[in-house]
């Protein structure tokens, strides 16, 4: 298991740095120009850009950006919040989407396993026909609408919580957004829940454990929730980096000053904004590579045989 620990922690650092380098290169070549340039002048302009070492090789920029890097800065911005170093400001930012996300995932997978265990246990029934509406309507209907629909009952028509976000009543705040971001986890969840259960439970160990006289909670802890977790987990992953890193349309309605909102910003600004770009880009990278290093992990404590097949290999 160690081996197997240190190899895929081996593979997320050079993943990582691999994807460091594309971006890199990738911002570097793009055409357009990261300052302002309304209110600069071409001489403004080449100065600020040997001030930054844009004029230097893309390579010999590459290596000052990750000694930069591995010193724990991302430098400043180019057109944003004057020029300020990136990382407070991107801290700030995704603390609060952090927050609401960590919201979002507890509520969306909790309710998720919950209907699709529900729909599992009542396949064929009224339960279980009821629950698959609920997860189709999770991935038909867009969250922004379902934010702007709960805006309009919740804040509007009976004013239970805040129209906008406002970080002096987080909690309060942060139920609509989350709610709406953990929609289409719900919808996603439970259906894989279900799905996966129903497999389980159709197969001979299964069939043969209940022949053996185990049923109920016991059956249901030792043999299939364990089975039909893996393939649910593998889900989960990819939509807690979409949920921690934000939502850009959520948290523009909503008024957060979140990640997403924070790279729409640095997009759409006065001069795009490569610093705060490749900063972000970094970031999400990172958590998706660190996400999907856990998931790995989580694997091989579920089930051994994938951690001991996977060093055998």
């Amino acid at each position: 298991m160690t081996k197997y620990v240190a190899k895929r922690i081996l593979m997320s650092v050079l993943t990582l740095l691999l994807i460091t380098f594309v971006l890199f290169v990738l911002i570097r070549i793009m055409p357009g120009n990261p300052f302002p340039v309304e209110r600069m002048t071409a001489d403004m302009i080449l100065q600020k850009r040997a001030e930054l070492g844009l004029d230097k090789p893309i390579l010999e920029q590459f290596v000052n950006y990750m000694s930069m890097l591995l010193s724990g800065s991302f430098g400043n911005g180019t057109s944003l919040y004057n020029g300020a170093p990136i990382k407070p400001i991107m801290l700030k930012c995704l603390e609060t989407s952090f927050r609401i996300g960590v919201l979002s995932i507890l509520f969306g997978t909790a309710v998720g396993l919950t209907i699709g265990i529900t729909a599992a246990l009542n396949r064929g029934k009224f339960l279980d026909g009821l629950c698959t509406v609920v997860s189709i309507l999770g991935v038909c209907i867009p969250s922004y609408v379902f934010m702007i629909f709960l805006q309009y009952f919740l804040s509007y028509k009976i004013p239970l919580f805040p129209y906008f976000f406002d970080p002096s009543q987080f909690l309060n705040s942060s139920i609509m957004p989350s709610l709406s971001l953990s929609l289409f986890s719900i919808s996603a969840v439970a259906r894989f829940t279900r799905n996966e259960m129903i497999e389980v439970m159709n197969s001979d160990y299964v069939k043969l454990a209940e022949a053996k006289g185990l049923y109920g909670f016991e059956l249901m802890r030792r043999h299939v929730l364990r089975n039909a977790l893996i393939p649910v987990v593998t889900v989960i992953a990819p939509l807690v980096v979409d949920l921690l890193t934000g939502a850009m349309v959520i948290e523009k309605i909503y008024g957060i000053n979140g990640v997403g909102s924070l790279m729409v910003n640095a997009i759409a600004g006065d001069g795009v904004d490569y610093n705060y770009v490749l900063a972000l880009g970094i970031v999400f990278s990172a958590l998706y590579i660190g996400v999907m290093l856990v998931l790995d992990i989580l694997y091989g404590i579920i089930d051994p045989r994938i951690s001991l097949a996977k060093e055998a290999g």
